[in-house]
């Protein structure tokens, strides 16, 4: 059986694949080309520190993960598209904060966006979304 820290990605992974149009994956290489409808990445990120409790042990996780969403196209038109996938991928999170019952909270802070210069890539505009999954686990590699 996978660790709560694997189930909880996966579940984030799962949230993400709800927004319409948008190709998604999991600690992918950035891409030459992006599809229509833009693509977003999640990165597993760091667990961090936990806070440990004792009898019995637990260990509450802030989990720094990061969310980058990629689309493509002119200025203007890739402010455009970036701004309604954004958007697309707040409501995806906001639609289950606690991951199906496996996380106690998700928060997510505002999108750094930036133009992304990659060889034989035109015209892509990104923004890396900061998300923090707050849960605990019995194990210290959970």
């Amino acid at each position: 059986m996978p660790t709560i820290r694997e189930q909880i990605l996966c579940a984030l992974l799962a949230r993400l694949e709800t927004v319409p149009d948008a190709t998604v994956k999991r600690e992918a290489p950035l891409p030459e080309t992006v599809s229509a409808g833009g693509l977003i990445i999640l990165r597993d990120g760091d667990p961090g520190d936990p806070e440990v409790l004792l009898s019995p042990p637990a260990y509450l996780w802030q989990h720094q993960a990061e969310i980058e969403v990629i689309v493509s196209g002119g200025p203007s038109e890739a402010n455009a598209a970036l701004d309604g996938l954004l958007m697309a991928v707040g409501q995806a999170l906001a639609g289950d904060r606690s991951l199906g019952g496996l996380a106690d909270w998700l928060d997510w802070g505002a999108a750094k966006t930036h133009g992304l210069a990659i060889d034989g890539a035109a015209g892509l505009k990104g923004a890396v979304v900061p998300v923090t999954i707050h849960y605990a686990s019995a194990d210290p590699l959970g």
